[in-house]
């Protein structure tokens, strides 16, 4: 009998494109490390054509998504809470063991990134009365204000909190009926790899959430330049980030909105389950009708 050691195997998490889970076609692994500096996983080191792959399936899917009914993506959204509820041990040691701040602060992480799920769930079908409106007119007519999706979404997820923060960034604009190319911290990608076995569960219809893990200087700019996304969300950028995203949309016109919030903030209900932060993600289209009087 061999009395040599046994050494694990390690598990290599994919992407999450379209539905399904890709390698990256570039062909590297980025290693995911814990708090000691022992060696968990690998991740896929994600290309800028890997990036481009997931907007042209978030950009299929987004007609669809746009055109289900508030309240179907409302389950959906809260089907993925309860997905992530039954996954919540899972994260929470995941978290434990490369966040540092132990059990006690990865389970109220994976906590408060199930109740954000939940409020935006609620937000779905419900926005629309908040942010639109009936406007008065001085004319035989109905006038309404009404809010729909901008389309494609780039997401920079922040470093830290990197479950909660992803979930923040992408709840509202999927809430609106936008699709999401989303990129996950860099600095903890196990989040976000383990993230799209909650989407693959939870009915989310294949091209509306990607996620991608890589690093921030290779792709930044693609997401910034590319001319068929509509918006991009980030948070915890620096100045030089900040300005790469904005000059690229200075040149096409997206959309941008990159939000300065730190660790406690993320947690801030009264802020944070605000359907003011789906606004960014909406255009606001104004319709006018006959009265009849």
């Amino acid at each position: 009998m061999s009395t040599s050691a046994r050494l694990g195997v390690l598990k290599t998490y994919k992407l999450f494109v379209n539905g399904a889970f890709p390698r990256t076609e570039s062909g590297r692994t980025l290693a995911v490390v814990d708090t000691k500096g022992k060696l968990l996983a690998h991740v896929c080191h994600g290309s800028r054509k890997d990036l481009r792959n997931a907007v042209v399936a978030a950009r299929s899917a987004a007609p669809g998504w746009a055109k289900r009914s508030a309240y179907n993506r409302t389950q959906i959204l809260y089907r993925m809470a309860e997905m992530l509820e039954g996954k919540a041990e899972e994260f929470t040691r995941v978290l434990a063991s490369t966040v540092p701040g132990g059990n006690r602060r990865a389970a109220k992480e994976v906590a408060a990134a199930i109740d954000r799920l939940v409020a935006f769930a609620g937000w779905a079908d419900k926005f629309g009365q908040v942010l639109g409106n009936n406007n008065q007119v001085a004319a035989p007519f109905y006038n309404f204000t009404v809010a729909e999706a901008l389309g494609v979404v780039c997401i920079v997820a922040p470093s830290e909190e990197p479950l909660l923060g992803l979930v923040s960034l992408l709840a509202p604009v999927i809430c609106a009926g936008n699709t999401a190319v989303l990129l996950g911290s860099e600095a903890h990608p196990l989040a976000t790899a383990i993230f799209g076995e909650v989407c693959a569960t939870a009915d989310v219809p294949a091209g509306v959430v990607n996620l991608l893990t890589g690093k921030r200087p290779e792709l930044l700019a693609v997401m910034a330049g590319h001319r068929d996304v509509d918006g991009i969300s980030a948070a915890g950028c620096s100045k030089a980030e900040r300005t790469i995203l904005e000059l690229g949309a200075a040149e096409n016109l997206k959309r941008v909105t990159v939000e300065k919030i730190n660790g406690p903030a993320w947690y801030h209900e009264t802020k944070m389950h605000a359907p003011y932060r789906i606004q960014p993600f909406v255009e606001m289209k104004t319709i006018w009708h006959p009265s009849g009087v």
